[in-house]
């Protein structure tokens, strides 16, 4: 029998916004029908009444359904209504139960639009969220909606306080190269690695030419670390280059601005051969890191894994930028649950099989989505 001890255990504290003559059925059934169909492949919430339907036989082995199975009006109406932050706040418990930190391992945050989850006839935007994710475990450690007409400065701050990043290394693209996320990353306990773009133009002016004369002049009489990588792979060879220099760079720095807790800059420069073309790409960090190029390298690399192994899998496999799911809080709660599949699925399946194959198979053996749950 699955132990669903975990779920009831990291989702009973949700407070249930349904008025007492509507609580037909339990709340918490509710959710875990909802978890095993996504677990399952399905999407959608009449996804979720077929799938109880179809396994309502096992599902009352664990579940006591007083009323049946929910039709999908309900599970929709459920969505909807739940408050998203305290959802959220579950989701990040039992995510965080299945984290094993590591000292050093990188903390991705970046942000995600669910392309059809605008609504035009009322005015609403595609929704928008902030997620963070923790590289080595492949773990969605939690997410924040966008509101409004704010960007992902204001959700970055608040999503960062929800998080341990105790001996850890941030990574955030250039828009969230700010003093203000420094410094909380650093009063955390933490370490940083932020890109520097256009949203600092006088910064990455000086930062760039900072580098273009230390290169030109061969780096005369400025201490730097260098890291170089090659991989060949599918007839493309790709050359990556990260030079960090520490003191001379923060001692020029200090004299414009202050940066909490900076003790380095760096340069990564990405080349691409695939037959006679190719293509160069060079990027610009502030870190708090030292000592060494390779582990700032790291970093840099280990934070497109939030595009490659979260956001890339859950418009292919999910379908998630395919949801017309649009009322109320539906939208940024079936992502949580969507990020939550992701992570059980994750941290059971067998190494070597896709997540894709993982849900087939959750699908047709009963004893593997019991697998899955019990993690």
């Amino acid at each position: 029998m699955a132990d669903t001890t975990d779920f009831f255990a990291h989702f009973s504290v949700l407070p249930d916004p349904r008025v007492e003559r509507t609580k037909k059925h339990k709340l918490l059934e509710i959710l875990f029908i909802a978890l095993c169909t996504m677990l399952c492949g399905g999407e959608t919430f009449t996804d979720m009444q077929a799938f109880g339907e179809a396994k309502e036989e096992w599902l009352r082995t664990r579940l006591e359904l007083p009323h049946g199975i929910p039709s999908h009006d309900t599970f929709g109406r459920v969505f909807a209504q739940l408050d998203p932050q305290a959802f959220g706040a579950c989701f990040a418990g039992w995510s965080g139960a299945l984290h094993a930190a590591t000292q050093g391992e990188v903390i991705a945050l970046d942000g995600k639009t669910l392309r059809h989850s605008f609504d035009t006839a009322t005015g609403q935007a595609a929704l928008h969220l902030v997620s963070a994710w923790a590289s080595e475990n492949g773990v969605s450690l939690g997410q924040l909606k966008v509101e409004g007409k704010s960007s992902e400065i204001t959700a970055l701050p608040a999503l960062l306080k929800l998080l341990d990043v105790t001996g850890q290394v941030v990574t955030i693209d250039a828009m969230g190269c700010q003093k203000g996320l420094a410094k909380q990353i650093v009063e955390q306990g933490g370490d940083y690695v932020l890109g520097l773009k256009a949203n600092q133009p006088q910064l990455q002016e000086e930062v760039q030419y900072f580098f273009r004369e230390a290169q030109r002049l061969g780096f005369h009489d400025v201490p730097y670390r260098y890291h170089q990588t090659v991989e060949k792979e599918h007839g493309r060879i790709e050359t990556r280059r990260c030079w960090l220099v520490e003191e001379v760079a923060i001692q020029w720095l200090a004299r414009e601005q202050h940066w909490p807790g900076l003790a380095s800059l760096a340069m990564v420069q990405a080349e691409r051969r695939s037959g006679k073309k190719v293509s160069k790409e060079t990027r610009y960090f502030l870190s708090s890191l030292t000592g060494s190029a390779a582990r700032v390298a790291r970093a840099v690399r280990a934070h497109w894994g939030i595009e490659t192994s979260l956001h890339w899998v859950l418009d292919v496999t999910f379908n998630e930028d395919q949801s017309r799911v649009r009322t109320r809080h539906a939208p940024e709660n079936l992502a949580a649950l969507r990020r939550l599949a992701l992570n059980l699925v994750r941290h059971a399946k067998a190494p070597k099989a896709s997540v894709r194959a993982s849900l087939k198979r959750a699908g047709w053996d009963l004893s593997f989505l019991e697998t899955i749950l019990v993690g």
